[in-house]
């Protein structure tokens, strides 16, 4: 074999150093750099491995597994060695792996937490450890035991030895209220869920392990006595009648094509499961197929996790501004150097109200986490203080309206969100309503976007949404978005003005949401309609009265005669009307009530419903849209890809329904 360079030497070692590094910082402190970019260095070094055999040494990075240990913490040898998972990142490249390693396969979610390994004997927690470099790990017993999801004593017949793999994981709805506890405490916040449980399980004080709220899914075996399962999924099965927490999410695959439909339906369902998950682990299902397949000196080669694109990804908070909403509500947000995250590239993320800045402890200019939460909005997570070097600085929340100057201030006392009273002709709010008002779900209105009615406000044609109706072509003339450079109506002033003319006869529902009464959403605003059936009955009705509305309450009653009780609301219905909007609920409006007293839940992908369609055919047939199964369940709706949903219906024993089912049920009632 051919001596690498000298510069290949130099290129080598600066790569292993800076992943050996950062998986040290991964392991046992607080990483800098998102998994993403860990992973790509990883890669990085494979390849240049790959291409130079004469590099790929036993002391590599790409042959060890974890990080060496670094705490106060006793050392202690694993009974079986712990080890890593390669990675696929690609459908090609699991179809490869598929190929030359036969099923049948068990398709587990890959948990983003810390590796835990858990020792029973006769039944009793004897010891537990942190995966370390794969040999040797550090003593966290008294920790564990605080866990809830760790039993110390096992049931049933359970062997003489066990030794049992797991992971150890915050749930990300518990994240937000630890890092306030953090903060209250006076240190440094979080950045995310898996370096937040990864420092829990190092606590020196195991009372200090239980605030972190942690919890433990079981994700295999190592050592045992007595206990020779044949395959992957019965040995879950055991675990799970001894007592262990095992993932409910795991399923059999008998083919290929079932492990990359496994990986295709977690790619859209990420957010369903109870805990932060990166992947879908595939492996051989059969004990003995495993053995024969055997391993490299980090990975099996029975098992490849397929790792999807980030959600986490780290970048720098330029600024933080301010937005006014329909309501008034003054939200800051994160303005961000663009990064790219869940297959787009985001430079703006929510930070919701100036408690939730302070409470996740971001300074502008500070690296933050940002994370896609449920593939739609982004939201920053924390900083990465340790990259902090003195140059970041407070947000300061402003005392006025960034669109109008107005003082901003809470609508209530002890509100934590703060709003612009100017309400009526504040632009950023008029321009936010209109926008609204324009949408499917009140007037749907195609051509008043967001910049037309942006300009429509610049030029003075609408001081508040009362004129709506009443625009004509020489009142679009004034201004720009409407009209063509010689000054005449465009295709676009065309559309709107037809627009117009098609919503005033809407239903009555939609009008009501159109007005953005706060808290006055599609579910109530149906429910005042189908029961007061006009306009005017609905404005003389008492509060009392509203309130025993079903699915209305005190709150939205409130809220509504609220409303009615400002001068200029009363004006825009009133200038409404008169343009010939409708506002009474006509015998047409009203579907038959085929659904009424049921509760119904729609999953996976339908045919010839879109998910928001399926939900207004629900509520128009006096149904309840559910989003999730429960015991009151009156039917489950499945689709193509239909997930977690469907398996809960089952145990419960809620009827499911395909599509034809499902049309058939809001025609007649009955399925």
């Amino acid at each position: 074999m051919t001596e690498p360079s000298p510069d290949l030497l130099r290129q080598w070692d600066e790569l292993a150093a800076e992943v050996r590094k950062h998986r040290d910082l991964y392991y046992n402190g607080e990483p800098v750099i998102s998994d993403a970019e860990f992973d790509t260095l990883f890669r990085r070094l494979q390849a240049l491995e790959d291409d130079h055999p004469e590099l790929a040494v036993p002391e590599s990075p790409t042959k060890e597994v974890g990080a060496p240990v670094s705490s106060a913490f006793a050392d202690v040898e694993h009974p079986e060695r712990m080890m890593s998972l390669d990675n696929v990142f690609s459908a090609e490249e699991l179809q490869e792996w598929l190929d030359k390693t036969p099923g049948p396969y068990t398709a587990e979610l890959k948990i983003d937490g810390l590796s835990i390994d858990l020792i029973y004997e006769d039944g009793k927690l004897t010891r537990a450890a942190t995966r370390g470099d794969g040999r040797v790990g550090e003593d966290i017993t008294d920790n564990a035991r605080v866990i809830p999801d760790i039993p110390q004593q096992l049931s049933g017949d359970y062997p003489p030895l066990l030794e049992v793999r797991g992971e150890v994981f915050i749930r990300p709805e518990d994240f937000p209220e630890l890092n306030e506890l953090r903060l209250r405490e006076g240190g440094k916040p979080f950045a995310n869920p898996r370096n937040t449980a990864a420092g829990g399980l190092r606590q020196k004080n195991p009372e200090d392990v239980k605030k972190r709220k942690l919890h433990m899914v079981c994700h295999g075996i190592g050592a045992r006595e007595g206990f020779a399962p044949k395959t992957q999924h019965e040995a879950y099965d055991k675990l799970r009648e001894w007592g262990l927490p095992v993932s409910e999410y795991t399923r059999l695959a008998a083919t290929a094509d079932e492990a990359q439909d496994a990986v295709r339906y977690w790619a859209d369902h990420r957010h369903d499961a109870i805990f932060d998950m990166d992947g879908v682990v595939i492996k051989v299902d059969p004990v003995a197929q495993q053995r024969a397949l055997g391993a490299t000196s980090r990975a099996p080669r029975w098992a490849i996790a397929y790792k999807y694109p980030p959600e986490e990804v780290t970048t720098k908070l330029l600024d933080i501004a301010v937005s006014v909403g329909r309501t008034g509500r003054a939200t800051p947000f994160a303005v961000l150097e663009p990064v790219f995250v869940s297959g787009s590239t985001v430079s703006l993320a929510t930070l919701h109200n100036q408690h939730e800045v302070k409470r996740k402890g971001v300074l502008i200019g500070d690296t933050v986490v940002v994370r896609k939460a449920g593939e739609i909005i982004p939201e920053i997570l924390g900083p990465v203080a340790d990259l902090r070097d003195g140059s970041e600085r407070e947000f300061v929340y402003p005392v006025t309206c960034p669109s109008c100057g107005t003082k901003l201030a809470p609508a209530r006392e002890g509100d934590a969100d703060w709003r612009c009273p100017n309400t009526r002709s504040c632009p950023a709010q008029l321009s936010q309503r209109l926008k609204y008002l324009a949408g499917r779900g009140a007037f749907d209105i195609e051509a008043l976007g967001e910049k037309g009615a942006q300009d429509l406000i610049a030029s003075g044609v609408l001081i508040d949404e009362g004129p709506l109706f009443d625009l004509t072509a020489d009142d679009l003339a004034k201004s720009h978005a409407y009209t063509t450079k010689k000054g005449t109506i465009n295709a676009a002033g065309k559309k709107l003005l037809d627009n117009l003319a098609t919503a005033k006869d809407v239903e009555l529902w939609r009008v009501l949401v159109a007005l953005s009464i706060r808290h006055v959403g599609p579910t109530a605003a149906r429910a005042l309609a189908a029961r007061y059936r006009s306009m005017q009955s609905l404005i003389d009705a008492p509060v009392d009265d509203l309130a025993e509305t079903d699915g209305v309450g005190r709150i939205i009653a409130e809220s509504f005669k609220e409303w009615f009780d400002v001068d200029w609301h009363r004006d825009i219905v009133r200038s409404w009307a008169k343009a010939g909007v409708r506002m009474e609920e006509s015998t047409s409006d009203v579907l038959p009530q085929t659904l009424d007293g049921l509760s119904v839940v729609v999953t996976g992908t339908l045919e010839n419903y879109t998910r928001d369609e399926a939900k207004e055919a629900i509520l128009a047939r006096g149904g309840k849209a559910a989003g999730s199964v429960s015991r009151k369940t009156s039917y489950v709706v499945v689709g193509e890809n239909a997930g977690s949903k469907e398996d809960k219906a089952r145990e419960l024993g809620v009827p499911i329904l395909t599509e034809a089912e499902f049309t058939r049920l809001l025609d007649t009632g009955s399925a």
